[in-house]
């Protein structure tokens, strides 16, 4: 759907000359001659960008830049400038005006200040849809970008086989989230999700925490019987994160608990049978490990029926509008915020930067905008300074 442009003007023949012009590139266009026919457009939300005169017969158009903060919908101000009117024009940008043009009107200037408008509204466009179309409890963002769409496909079908998955990518991409989303689609969507992060673990003890152990089956055990995660995911999903930090002797004792859907715990001798899906998620490159003696090319085949590469945020900009309107509702949520919107230059600072961190970095920037927005829309100045700093703007 293309922008509707609205363009104030009180002199009847340089409005109808920037009219025509723009109908001529197939631009929907409306007119208002006076504040109050262009309020009534805005009211109505009939307006995506309005190209504004300053001095009309009934006051200032500066004022119209007031008035939308508080209303729900907000047209991008492109404003109009005579000589001598430069303070006005300055005035304009801190209000939040996208750009200013001083007359005599020139048309290549002007439509080129348009376009960049309706780039900022179709991103708006994105982020809006995402509000009303998921669900705020939802996990997973289903990314416009074709990798991603294509890894959606792959995901699902991944879920609907209950076969291991191999999820991969850079630090921050959202592979437990994935891994979530995959739960949700199948059809153990009911059942047990287990996460547990093999890093995080010290060798000695992730046996035991896999398996579980008998009664006092080693130095430091309880002197309870334990059940492992695999036992405890029965019918669900056991997530491993960090696979590649996984000891080659422990790998071993995955592989045939996968290919045997049994194992024994730790000091036991009785074989315990379970139905998991086997989700495994690495930020490392396991094929080089593997050349270099550190992973089991036998377990890297079987964990990989379904191999999940997730591309890194800097290859799929384009999802990033939707992935704010998701993130900032979710912060508002956990946050007890309302911060409801992010201006347009500030979308355009994050569009701008790369997200060495990713998903996570894109998180917790937002998360720590918030906390110093006092306003309605996030700014680029509530943005962390290594963003304002790539930015274009």
């Amino acid at each position: 759907m293309s922008a509707t442009i609205l363009v104030v003007d009180d002199v009847d023949t340089a409005r109808e000359a920037i009219a025509d012009s723009l109908r001529k590139d197939g631009k929907e266009v409306l007119e208002a001659g006076t504040l109050k026919e262009a309020r009534g457009f805005l009211e109505l939300n009939k307006a995506d960008i309005c190209i504004l005169d300053i001095l009309l017969p009934d006051g200032n158009g500066l004022s119209l830049l007031d008035e939308v903060i508080h209303m729900a919908f907000q047209p991008k101000f492109i404003v109009i400038t005579a000589h001598g009117q430069i303070d006005y024009a300055v005035e304009a940008m801190k209000k939040g005006a996208l750009d200013f043009i001083t007359k005599p009107i020139d048309m290549k200037t002007l439509k080129k200040s348009i376009s960049r408008a309706e780039d900022l509204v179709a991103m708006r466009r994105e982020l809006d849809h995402l509000r009303h179309s998921q669900a705020l409890s939802a996990k997973f963002v289903v990314g416009q970008h074709p990798r991603m769409q294509a890894l959606i496909n792959l995901a699902q079908r991944a879920a609907e086989a209950s076969v291991s998955v191999l999820i991969t990518g850079e630090s921050g991409t959202g592979k437990e989230v994935m891994a979530t989303f995959i739960l949700q689609s199948g059809p153990r969507s009911d059942k047990p999700f287990i996460a547990i992060n093999c890093a995080a673990i010290a060798n000695t003890l992730l046996e035991s925490e896999l398996f579980g152990h008998e009664a006092n089956a080693f130095t430091g055990a309880s002197n309870k019987r334990k059940n492992g995660l695999m036992e405890v995911a029965d019918g669900g999903i056991l997530f491993l994160d960090e696979i590649s930090s996984m000891p080659l002797d422990m790998q071993a004792k995955l592989l045939r608990a996968i290919e045997e859907r049994a194992f024994r715990r730790v000091g036991g001798t009785t074989l315990i049978r379970v139905d998991v899906q086997i989700i495994a998620a690495s930020n490392r490159d396991l094929k080089e490990m593997i050349k270099n003696g550190e992973f089991r090319e036998d377990l890297y085949y079987r964990l990989k029926v379904v191999d999940l590469d997730i591309p890194p945020l800097r290859k799929r900009k384009e999802d990033i509008p939707e992935l704010v309107g998701l993130l900032l509702n979710q912060s508002n949520m956990s946050m007890g915020t309302n911060i409801k919107d992010v201006t347009p230059r500030a979308l355009e600072a994050m569009m701008d930067y790369d997200w060495p961190g990713n998903i996570r970095e894109l998180r917790n920037a937002l998360e720590r905008a918030i906390i110093f927005c006092d306003d309605p829309a996030i700014d680029i100045q509530h943005l962390p300074s290594e963003i304002i700093e790539r930015s274009s703007i």
